[in-house]
């Protein structure tokens, strides 16, 4: 009788284990457990599956939940977010909005509540966040260069200056984050791209790269973190570094793509940061036309073109690789369409929505979620069936960010 006892135990033992228990046998039919409820402020909750929504024309922040597809709240007083941007803390808990007025704000996904707050410069363009998560540093426009803060408290700990060859200020743009407490960034009017050695925060020490190219307007980190690519709007062409090398030293790729041909003007400058990498291709936004660039990422030379439906903003690949999608300028920008890598072929125009400004997929690919600016919603997308999941109302939408960004390089 003890052995079977103890027989009838171990057999039940991976049912307590894993928390399952038999239900009285009352029916045979199996019932979904409803979706539980909202979590509320300060209440015990992970953060993998938040994120935030841009309210541009109410200086606020809608909170959402990417797992059950709504809003869950709103975040006001966060200044003006006509152009903004957001990183993550390591633990996700923390969103660092970056706001066009200068102000720096560490909000807590938590509490749902402004943590901190600091105005830093006249006009600011974004930021990023060290690898160890303890720095934050502020690209600026206005004075331009960059200012490093401690990420906990948002003590300022250097203002260093980004000058050209006069010594006149030049607007910072295509800040990332590198390993080892380092940062990156090109200098708009100077023809340069700079790297920041952060070890001591009080006192960086600054590697300049001189003469990459006119008017660096934006760039992108790989993936891997090994090569830093520069969009130049001053002539056709990129500048990459690899950083990789024992000495980095920038050099130019696609330097002729346009050459020859007559491009359209330009209604809204594409977004590098938005990038796609998908196998050994990296698909670009092309300035001033209806194209998709497909570039090799080991020669790193065009190896195609992709006819699009109008100029490319944010041409983003899907975590897997499979699909890449494109939203558009002005006066395509109600478009998105997706491109199916393997046949690098357009298999899908979806008209979401008036002005489609930001796109983001959730961290394995499965939905994508897409802000439509006059129509005040956030449409959500499966990214297999590219049928609409969910419509949330949000308040002119612009940047959709989730805190998956927190684990990825140049995020």
């Amino acid at each position: 009788m003890q052995r079977r006892a103890l027989l009838s135990l171990s057999a039940a033992a991976p049912l307590l284990a894993t928390g399952c228990a038999l239900a009285p046998s009352s029916s045979t039919t199996p019932t979904a457990s409803p979706t539980p409820a909202a979590a509320a402020p300060g209440a015990l909750q992970g953060t993998g599956d938040l994120g935030v929504v841009i309210e541009r024309a109410r200086g606020a922040l809608t909170l959402v939940n990417t797992s059950r597809r709504e809003a869950i709240d709103r975040i006001e007083g966060l200044g003006d977010l006509s152009h903004a941007s957001v990183v993550f803390s390591r633990d996700e808990r923390f969103a660092y909005v970056f706001g066009r007025d200068g102000g720096l704000t560490r909000v807590d996904l938590l509490e749902r509540r402004i943590a901190g707050r600091v105005m830093q410069a006249g006009n600011s363009i974004g930021g990023a966040i060290s690898a160890d998560g303890t720095l934050v540093v502020a690209q600026n426009y206005q004075p331009g260069g960059i200012k490093i803060f401690d990420a906990h408290t948002l003590e300022l700990l250097a203002d260093v200056p980004a000058l050209n060859s006069s010594g006149e200020r030049s607007r910072v743009v295509g800040l990332a984050d590198l390993p080892q407490r380092r940062f990156i960034y090109s200098l708009f009017d100077a023809e340069a791209i700079c790297i920041a050695d952060c070890s001591d925060p009080r006192q960086p020490r600054i590697t300049t790269l001189n003469g990459i190219g006119r008017q660096p307007y934006d760039a992108l980190l790989s993936p891997s973190g090994r090569h830093y690519i520069a969009g130049l709007f001053g002539e056709d062409g990129l500048a990459m570094v690899d950083l990789w090398e024992d000495a980095p030293r920038a050099r130019r790729i696609l330097a002729g793509y346009g050459r020859g041909q007559q491009p359209l003007p330009v209604y809204k400058m594409p977004h590098l940061r938005g990038w796609a990498v998908a196998g050994r291709h990296a698909y670009l936004p092309a300035i001033g036309r209806h194209e998709v660039l497909v570039v090799d990422t080991h020669s790193w030379q065009e190896v195609g073109r992709i006819p699009v439906a109008g100029q490319p903003v944010f041409v983003m690949a899907r975590p897997d690789g499979r699909q890449v999608w494109v939203n558009f300028s002005v006066p395509d920008y109600h478009r998105v369409q997706v491109i199916d890598t393997p046949s690098q072929q357009v298999v899908q125009t979806i008209e979401p929505g008036r002005a489609v400004l930001h796109m983001e997929f959730t961290p394995r690919g499965e939905a994508v979620w897409i802000s439509c600016r006059d129509d005040n919603r956030v449409q959500v997308y499966d990214t297999h069936t590219r049928q609409r999941q969910a419509s949330l109302a949000v308040d002119a939408p612009s940047g959709i960010f989730f805190t998956a960004r927190a684990q990825r390089m140049g995020f």
